[in-house]
């Protein structure tokens, strides 16, 4: 995959070593030459010093034949105006913009962008820590609204059908870790002894999950 990347900040930068790693083809931009000093020395990824949205040097930079476009610089308007050129004068496939004030978020995902609102995703995983203090968390997903967990499964659920663990739009149990070795669960599949779930969660379902753990008696 050719991607092309806005800023070589903190995000930037990592973005573009991670991809680089994946085997992908990585061109990143940014208006100062010593943004890539973050780059590892030796690491083969092209750079560019100028402005994401400067059409001249999206052409150098190939993003005609781009599969991917990302801006991630710490200024919103620039990186909305250069996704809005990706997206709408270039016709990149994938274009994402990062955005920090979440008001303005709602706005550009009318305009077909993608965006990555940190502040939002921020105060949601907060929110829930506060809330729900779990180890189990792993990852949060889709902006804060989901998150994968990886649980015990308790004495009173041994014996069960993993399915009865999931809720409608809710709780999925994605995958089942029994004895070091992975298994995805079918419709016959039930819980052992020692089993270790892994399972996606809406953020408001926290509360259903905590009876489903809860034994019996207790909820």
């Amino acid at each position: 995959m050719k991607v092309i990347i806005v800023g070589c900040g903190r995000v930037g930068s990592e973005l573009t070593i991670q991809l680089g790693k994946a085997g992908h083809e990585v061109t990143i931009i940014d208006k100062r030459a010593s943004a890539f000093d973050r780059l590892p020395p030796g690491f083969e990824a092209r750079t560019m010093v100028g402005l994401g949205f400067d059409r001249d040097l999206l052409d150098e930079a190939g993003i005609k034949e781009a599969d991917a476009f990302v801006s991630v610089t710490n200024g919103d308007n620039s990186n909305i105006v250069s996704a809005r050129v990706a997206r709408e004068y270039y016709h990149v496939p994938k274009v994402i913009a990062r955005i920090y004030d979440p008001r303005r978020a709602e706005i550009y995902e009318r305009l077909n962008i993608p965006t990555v609102a940190t502040t939002t995703w921020g105060v949601k995983q907060i929110l829930l820590m506060l809330s729900h203090p779990r180890e189990e968390i792993k990852e949060s997903l889709a902006g804060g609204d989901l998150f994968r967990m990886r649980l015990e499964v308790p004495d009173h659920l041994i014996g069960q059908r993993v399915n009865s663990m999931n809720a409608d739009g809710k709780i999925l149990v994605v995958g089942v870790d029994r004895g070091g070795h992975g298994f995805i669960p079918v419709a016959s599949s039930a819980f052992k002894e020692g089993d270790i779930v892994q399972l996606i969660l809406h953020r408001d379902a926290m509360e259903e999950l905590d009876s489903t753990l809860a034994p019996v008696g207790e909820h």
